[in-house]
């Protein structure tokens, strides 16, 4: 949704918060925190034998292009930083994990 169909212009400096609670519209970063949140606790909590907790605890490669001070970061890095290291555990509770969505969805889109 543009601006100028809202009757706001760069000159009235209004942010984009506001203009998102006026309108209705979800940040995107939010949403893209949410469903990470939610597909991780998915696919901790699924027992059908496919490949996606693997994803989860997947180590990259050392050959990465990073600098020797920053190293691979994992999917469950952001997630054990609100969930803490037993963070498999909390996700087999729904009522723990829908807690913690949160926080981190907070801390996510904050970090980026």
């Amino acid at each position: 949704m543009e601006r100028a169909m809202l009757g706001v212009s760069l000159r009235d400096k209004i942010r984009n918060v506001e203009i998102r609670r006026r309108t209705g519209v979800t940040d995107i970063a939010q949403r893209v925190a949410k469903l990470k949140w939610q597909w991780a606790g998915h696919i901790v909590r699924s027992r059908d034998g496919r490949r996606g907790p693997k994803v989860l605890e997947w180590q990259p490669l050392t050959t990465s292009e990073r600098s020797v001070s920053r190293a691979p970061t994992r999917w469950r890095d952001d997630i054990r930083r609100v969930a803490g290291s037993r963070w498999i555990q909390a996700a087999q509770n729904l009522g723990i994990w829908n807690s913690l969505q949160k926080t981190y969805v907070q801390e996510w889109t904050s970090i980026g």
